[in-house]
């Protein structure tokens, strides 16, 4: 007996070769997306390197579908964030064996540990901070990063020593290389080629990690001796391989993104006075509710990805072929007025007392791959802006907003989310 396939039904989009649309996509990546929204509507055809053959999606109805639909429909890319993070990170692994590992990393960033991590983003917001100029304009995203960086090796290491030191001069380079290669089409071969020197870093952070992992204490309460101590259902635990690729998932995942949030925060919140005046008084809910808006009109990522794994895969009105990725566009569903109202005015208050769709209000992405350290970085967040509103004034400006610029995964402020500050007293403002 056959199995009848339905007939691929795919969106309208352009005919333009895959090169020429991959330029296109490289050079005017968030405008190139909201013109083709216009011309094709919110579902559309594209063939682009990398992803090649894909449907972009941001409709909330089939969004909501994608992501509730099993592994066995639509799972994990075969071209994705493990060509830089590793064959064993989150990135790489698809179906049961995701399940596994996601499952044993839940529980170092959630619940009573993200507490006991919140005195180390404190610590390390309150140093960083101590060296701002006042009354200067200056970038935040430098120190942004310092923070996060920190904030995440403490976290998932404890006490500082040798290795943090290397760790904290070596991943800034390699993150920032790593990210240009995810979205980049260049191959491996050739004797000039950045592929070298990435692996050259990747080679001196695994020595660097294998030797934690040898000093770790079995009995510590830091991210990595979690790992050493958890076991998988059969009684195993992780390999050195398996550490090190998730530890390289959570300090790249964890530090660039949210910094950059951060960044984009100040530049948002000195451009909305009111605002700001009202969060410097210390209203707390207001700054949850800041945080998601700026999440949702700044989101760092733009896309958020699944591969087809069935043929004849429906997706609302469209019937996708097996292999073709499934690209949902962040930024488009956050700035829809039907989903938002007024989504193009930045206003917090429209989260007021109420949480997110997470099917609508997607900056960690969705479904059983939604970032595994939201909660975390969420918590940060909040932590770094709480301490900067308490320590200093925020100078409001009249300036146009930072545009886009892009640091190959992430988006961040052209300027760097410039601030000028001045410090508080004790008693109120200076």
């Amino acid at each position: 007996m056959t199995t009848m396939t339905r007939p691929a039904a795919l969106p309208p989009g352009p005919t333009a070769p895959r090169a020429v649309q991959g330029a296109y996509a490289l050079t005017q990546p968030l405008r190139g997306l909201r013109r083709l929204k216009e011309r094709y509507g919110d579902a559309f055809t594209v063939n682009v390197p990398i992803f090649g053959n894909a449907v972009v999606i941001s409709g909330a109805t089939e969004i909501k579908q994608l992501f509730t639909s099993g592994p066995e429909l639509v799972d994990n890319l075969e071209v994705n964030l493990g060509r830089v993070l590793g064959p064993r990170s989150m990135f790489a692994l698809s179906g049961e064996e995701h399940k596994r590992q996601r499952k044993l990393l839940i529980p170092p960033f959630h619940g009573r540990r993200l507490a006991a991590y919140e005195k180390i983003v404190e610590e390390e917001t309150a140093r960083e901070l101590a060296s701002w100029p006042e009354g200067k304009a200056f970038a935040t995203l430098p120190s942004m990063m310092r923070i996060t960086l920190n904030a995440i090796l403490r976290a998932v290491f404890g006490a500082e020593g040798a290795e943090f030191a290397e760790l904290r001069e070596l991943l800034p380079p390699f993150v920032t290389l790593g990210s240009r290669l995810a979205v980049l089409p260049i191959t491996k071969k050739g004797r000039y080629n950045p592929w070298r020197r990435f692996e050259r870093m990747r080679r001196e952070y695994d020595a660097i990690v294998d030797r934690l992992i040898t000093k770790a204490r079995p009995d510590g309460d830091d991210v990595l001796s979690m790992m050493l101590q958890t076991r998988y259902d059969d009684g195993t635990g992780l390999s050195r391989e398996e550490i090190a690729d998730q530890l390289l998932t959570l300090l790249t995942a964890g530090h660039e993104t949210t910094a950059t949030t951060l960044a984009w925060a100040v530049e948002r919140l000195r451009r909305h006075s009111a605002l700001l005046a009202e969060l410097q008084a210390g209203d707390g809910k207001l700054l949850d509710a800041t945080i998601l808006e700026v999440q949702r009109t700044r989101p760092v990522i733009d896309l958020t990805a699944r591969q087809v794994k069935q043929d004849g895969f429906r997706l609302g009105r469209w019937t996708l072929p097996k292999g073709y990725a499934v690209l949902v566009s962040i930024a488009l569903i956050h700035d829809d007025d039907t989903v938002f109202p007024h989504a193009a005015t930045f206003d917090p208050h429209r989260f007021a007392g109420a949480r997110p769709d997470l099917y609508q209000w997607i900056p960690f992405g969705g479904g059983t791959r939604r970032c595994l350290g939201a909660a975390f970085a969420t918590m940060e967040m909040t932590v770094v802006l709480r301490t900067l509103l308490r320590d200093f004034t925020l100078v409001p400006t009249e300036e146009p907003g930072e545009r886009w610029h892009s640091r190959g995964v992430a988006y961040a402020p052209a300027k760097g989310g410039r601030a000028i500050v001045r410090r508080r007293s004790t008693g109120g403002d200076s």
